[in-house]
């Protein structure tokens, strides 16, 4: 791999160039108009205008990307997360143009990015999964499904997650309100109005499972990351390793992690996604096929740079390590930055009249702006990510208060104020919170973090 093009943005543009950097990779940027003057147009060593703002006619825009690559002789593309990174046209038009994917097969992606064939697919070899349908075609069959196992319900797109791709619904009324809305949304943002049915499972654990495997079958775990902190089923907090689960709960969680990877053929870097309920039974969710927004938590505590694995396997190299090679070094915890309301959770376009990350031991920021940036109203408000390392959880806590209170951003609303908020909430200290958490915190303090 002599030229890599990066077909991402912001902070994991920079994340990928700094590896690249430390291995003699040449980088080609790809930037829209609104993004002109952001940093990573301005490190990489070549850079190429896509389009004006719009996601869609820029970031979006794969035969943009590709013809970018055509033109500055990248021999690879590297997706990021988000946008096309698991798009599996995207990666088949890349792999016909002669150029590698930085990720597994097409055919896989698009395995793992339909949700219905995945949670099939998971059955089959033995992972546990949520019980649910394998596809609802109208409101009608919807409500027979849900009565079959009963409210409340979630109903998800096929196609893609994230908050706006589920729902929540706890009656047949609201089930029969939800559907045509949901699978508008699922055609408008996935391409795809095909929805299923999962039993919902109250106040679970969301725990995830990092995965890295080779062209030749050796698939190893990189360790678990609790990312139970969420407002609208988007992360906000992340860390290494779950403080909630048990021993045996972690091993199960590990196994079932790498016999999806197996099962699928898999290689690169991927994540396993569970649910894990009170009673500590683990539930296949869903697997990311890219590298994730909380990879560095787990780069931490492993002291592994998974972008170069990923680079690695991409070149058809076996894995240069194996499963007994992986330990746990401390704790790490992860806070992503957000231009936004810290209560209601909306955006916060503007000007970075100051933005000063700290600076200290332990204390990893990946940042996708400078002082005086602009932060438009055109893609996902995340401006940073602070990630701190300690010995232990209780030194990552104490160094997280310590370093937050030194960050300071000015000009915009941000998310920091949260941070605080959790940072001094006992179930979080103690290590033993779900999903619910921000609920909690919302009906404690009367302020409609959720509305």
């Amino acid at each position: 791999m002599q030229k890599l093009l990066i077909a991402n943005r912001g902070e994991i543009a920079r994340r990928i160039m700094k590896t690249c950097r430390e291995n003699g990779i040449l980088t080609v940027a790809v930037y829209s108009d609104a993004d002109k003057d952001l940093p990573f147009v301005q490190e990489a060593d070549e850079s190429v205008r896509i389009g004006p703002p719009p996601v869609a006619q820029s970031y979006l825009n794969a035969e943009a990307i590709v013809d970018a690559a055509r033109q500055t002789g990248a021999d690879a593309i590297h997706p990021g997360y988000g946008l096309l990174s698991e798009n599996a046209d995207f990666a088949r038009r890349v792999q016909d143009a002669g150029i590698t994917f930085v990720g597994p097969d097409a055919d896989v992606i698009a395995a793992m990015g339909d949700k219905v064939t995945a949670r099939r697919r998971m059955a089959e070899a033995g992972v546990p999964i949520v019980p649910g349908t394998d596809g609802v075609k109208d409101v009608e069959q919807a409500v027979r499904e849900a009565e079959a196992f009963g409210y409340p319900v979630m109903l998800k797109a096929s196609a893609g997650g994230g908050g706006i791709g589920m729902q929540v619904l706890d009656s047949e009324e609201a089930l029969i309100q939800a559907f045509p809305a949901l699978q508008g949304r699922a055609k408008a943002y996935f391409g795809d109005g095909s929805l299923f049915l999962e039993k919902f499972i109250a106040h679970p654990r969301h725990v995830e499972v990092q995965v890295m495997a080779d062209q030749y079958g050796n698939v190893i775990h990189l360790l678990e990351r609790e990312c139970s902190v969420q407002r609208r089923n988007q992360k906000v907090i992340e860390e290494c390793p779950s403080p909630s689960i048990q021993q045996e709960t972690r091993e199960a969680l590990w196994q079932a992690a790498v016999k999806a990877a197996q099962a699928v053929g898999y290689s690169g870097a991927g994540t396993v996604e569970f649910l894990v309920d009170a009673k500590e039974e683990v539930y296949f969710l869903e697997m990311n096929t890219r590298l994730q927004v909380e990879h560095p938590v787990t780069e931490m505590v492993t002291g592994l740079d998974l972008v170069h694995m990923q680079l690695k396997v991409a070149q058809g190299e076996k894995l240069t390590i194996e499963q007994d090679d992986v330990r746990i070094q401390g704790h790490a915890i992860e806070y992503r930055v957000y231009a936004e309301d810290p209560d209601r959770f909306l955006p916060s376009p503007g000007k970075l009249n100051r933005f000063v990350p700290p600076v200290m031991e332990g204390v990893r920021v990946d940042a996708g702006v400078t002082e005086g940036s602009q932060i438009t109203p055109f893609y996902d408000p995340m401006i940073a990510k602070c990630i701190i390392h300690g010995d232990d959880r209780q030194t990552a806590l104490k160094r997280s208060k310590e370093a937050l209170a030194t960050f300071e951003i000015e000009g915009i609303k941000h998310n920091l104020p949260l941070f605080t908020r959790v940072l001094d909430h006992p179930d979080f200290v103690a290590g033993h919170y779900d999903t619910a958490l921000l609920t909690k915190m919302n009906n404690h303090a009367g302020k409609g973090l959720e509305k």
